[in-house]
């Protein structure tokens, strides 16, 4: 995976937008990239979590993604996936969070340059917080600049290779880049970490449906 994306991204960083993407790949939409949901005051609530020490909150982290593989209900996956989700919004920086809830915003009005305006912050801010960087790579992604998008998403992987929502990123732009065995390679990994991802379970039949010859 990491081979591919080292070999790409000097590539693609300076030659945007990637030309011949193929007909036949639908171009996905910033869902497919799973970034995370927007936790403010006045989006109904405020979720109060208080600060964890890293060991224990790796521990609690590894827990829960044990618990992840094995859910048995749907419901049960989705609730711990959203507390994984919240573990990873934590930046532990109150400047940072601020700047994630105004990328946020930024994003869902479609002001990407606003968004990456103040993502740049973030990760200059705080380089060890990988949903800086993920959320960065989604932003690059919408405005079709893959190379940066990769770029960003191998941060986002060295710091959590687990991210599952990086993991699908890259594979949805190896897909669309042709590199069909790695794009397969790397859904099955993010399938691996979060059994519920259903764009995951299409993606791997339509690809191994593709290799079999069989149509799409």
């Amino acid at each position: 995976m990491f081979t591919l994306l080292v070999f790409l991204t000097p590539v693609l960083a300076g030659a945007q937008p990637v030309p011949d993407l193929g007909p036949e790949v639908e171009p996905p939409s910033a869902e497919d990239f799973n970034p995370l949901p927007e936790v403010l005051p006045d989006a109904g609530g405020q979720v109060v979590v208080e600060e964890a020490d890293p060991e224990d909150e790796q521990s609690r982290l590894d827990e829960l993604f044990e618990d992840l593989a094995g859910a048995d209900e749907p419901s049960a996956a989705e609730r711990t996936a959203r507390e994984i989700q919240m573990i990873w919004m934590q930046s532990g920086s109150d400047t940072v969070d601020i700047l994630m809830s105004r990328a946020g915003k930024a994003i869902q009005g479609e002001d990407h340059a606003l968004a990456l305006d103040l993502l740049d912050v973030v990760v200059v801010l705080k380089p060890s917080y990988a949903e800086g960087w993920n959320r960065r790579a989604t932003v690059h992604y919408m405005r079709e600049e893959f190379g940066k998008s990769l770029v960003d998403i191998e941060r986002t992987l060295a710091l959590e290779p687990r991210h599952w929502g990086a993991l699908s990123g890259l594979a949805i732009i190896q897909r669309r880049l042709g590199f069909d065995t790695e794009a397969l390679r790397t859904f099955k990994r993010a399938l691996e970490v979060n059994p519920g991802l259903e764009n995951a379970v299409e993606a791997i039949e339509d690809l191994e449906k593709k290799a079999e010859g069989a149509p799409a």
